[in-house]
């Protein structure tokens, strides 16, 4: 194949910055190279073959990216694992992935002992101190930092959160070929979008800003993909919106991978911090994981200009597009489909919907296959012949425009009819008094299920009666009052993913717990 593709790169200009930590450490393609060779040679001396998973329990950084160019080039899986979670649930993910390494940093050193236990002593590894687990450097010291041989394509195999019972590794099967193939293969990701290779794959500096945690499947694939390219990778350790502009201005950042929260924080900054940091590098600010209301991706053209892309897909594969230039004919679109996808809009029996119906949204990309590791229940049943589904609704325009409407799950059924949260969400969020807000059904005799808002007040507003009557009074004329939420209830912080993903289970579950089913 051609020129790109992180090794074979490194080998071609040792000298490029390939990353950038979040303390600003500058790290070279060579050094790197060198370190993911180490691990290699040091892992496979543990006895690690073909096939076998690591895990790892690090923070954004260039100590997870080794984990990741190690197991990619030895034909190994690397799970990075989500450090919010308790012991038990890492532990879980360890024993499930069949992990024959685990490597902690002593940030997490808490939860990771307790989820060591589900490995061998001798397979536990810390960066830092850990107890009851050796040394990092016991794994690399001495290891030659040359290309190991028999080099041949690994994977990530990202967990996905799970919203009932517990999470599952989504594989997909190895093919055997050469690691720079493999990852070449992966970059038309970026190529959907336009974005070119940088230096040293032959085109202009070019830099990609990590805004969320590296356990997440798209935070992964998009820094990893632009790694591939040749553009230096900027690590952000906590997103901050101040921080974000700084970064942007300071490292010539061209491409981003962001969530309509962070949009709402970058937007309720004073103009006169806005002003301070040039942004015009920035070409490619690429958002998903939840609808963006269409007013604030209108401020965010209006003030970054036209590099606003959006996407909609899944762990599992397939999805949309929708240029700067097709968000703005279509306001609200999550895009079509991409080349190599299908979409496919149906009812409740698996039929499809007219145009402009709303329906369960399948979806399916060209020779992905990939199962719900150990889970082929969960994979049957999410799939419809070769479609498969993440649970979203939404329909389809004549032209093939998708428009999102809520998650199965979030809908409401209120005297019989369907009400979508996220219209709902949308519309409250653009209060400037409302932080962040979410919306999702409680029991209700008469109508089955009431409207209930949960909502966060911006900084330095009063939460109470006063505030429930001017938001109410906000939606008078933009949205039906069947729609309105019968009440509104006040939290200090929204319980949310750092990717931005509302975990509303947390904040449905007490209104029905004396229930027998949650609708």
């Amino acid at each position: 194949m051609g020129s790109l593709g992180f090794w074979r790169l490194a080998q071609a200009d040792p000298e490029w910055v390939a990353a950038v930590d979040p303390d600003g450490t500058q790290y070279t393609a060579g050094d790197l190279l060198a370190r993911s060779n180490r691990l290699v040679h040091g892992l496979r001396a543990l006895g690690l073959k073909n096939g076998d998973g690591i895990c790892g329990l690090v923070p954004n950084g260039v100590e997870g990216l080794v984990l990741y160019l190690a197991a990619l080039q030895a034909g190994w899986y690397y799970t990075p694992i989500n450090w919010h979670l308790t012991g038990p649930e890492i532990g879980y993910i360890v024993a499930d992935a069949e992990a024959k390494a685990f490597i902690v940093h002593e940030r997490y050193a808490a939860e990771g002992v307790r989820a060591g236990e589900e490995i061998e002593p001798h397979r536990r590894f810390a960066i830092g101190d850990v107890a009851g687990f050796r040394p990092y450097g016991e794994l690399v010291e001495g290891r030659p930092d040359t290309l190991p041989d028999d080099r041949t394509n690994g994977a990530t195999m990202h967990y996905t959160s799970g919203t009932t019972g517990r999470p599952k590794g989504v594989k997909r099967a190895l093919m055997g070929i050469d690691p720079d193939d493999s990852a070449e293969l992966m970059t038309f990701l970026l190529g959907l979008f336009g974005i070119p290779p940088g230096r040293p794959a032959g085109g202009e500096h070019q830099a990609h800003l990590i805004t969320s945690p590296n356990y997440h499947t798209a935070v992964t694939q998009f820094g990893g993909t632009a790694l591939h390219m040749g553009h230096t990778v900027v690590y952000m350790d906590k997103w901050d919106a101040e921080d974000t502009l700084r970064m942007i201005q300071e490292h010539g950042v061209s491409n981003t991978h962001m969530v309509p929260t962070h949009f709402k924080r970058l937007l309720a900054l004073p103009e006169d911090v806005r002003s301070r940091y040039d942004v015009s590098s920035m070409k490619w600010a690429i958002h998903a994981a939840a609808p963006c209301p269409v007013p604030i991706k209108q401020q965010m053209l209006e003030w970054w200009g036209d590099c606003i892309w959006e996407y909609y897909a899944a762990t599992e594969g397939g999805g949309t597009i929708a240029s700067p230039a097709d968000w703005r004919a279509h306001p609200g679109t999550v895009g079509n489909a991409w080349p190599i996808s299908e979409l496919l809009i149906v009812d409740d029996d698996g039929d499809p919907v007219p145009t402009g119906a709303h329906g369960t949204i399948y979806m399916k990309m060209a020779g992905v296959e990939f199962e719900y590791k150990g889970d082929k229940e969960k994979t049957e049943k999410n799939r419809l012949k070769d479609f498969f589904t993440v649970g979203d609704i939404g329909y389809l325009t004549e032209d093939g425009f998708l428009f999102l409407s809520d998650r199965k799950a979030d809908m409401i059924i209120s005297g019989g009819a369907n009400i979508y949260p996220a219209e709902i969400e949308n519309e409250i969020i653009l209060h400037p008094k409302v932080a962040d807000v979410a919306v999702f059904g409680i029991p209700d005799e008469e109508w089955g299920e009431q409207i209930k808002a949960i909502v966060e007040p911006a900084e330095g507003t009063e939460p109470g009666d006063e505030l429930t009557a001017e938001i109410l009074a906000s939606l008078e004329g933009r949205l039906a009052k069947m729609k309105w939420p019968k009440s509104i209830d006040y939290i200090e912080t929204m319980p949310r993913e750092p990717n931005g993903k509302l975990l509303k289970r947390k904040l449905r579950d007490p209104y029905w717990k004396d229930r027998e089913s949650a609708i």
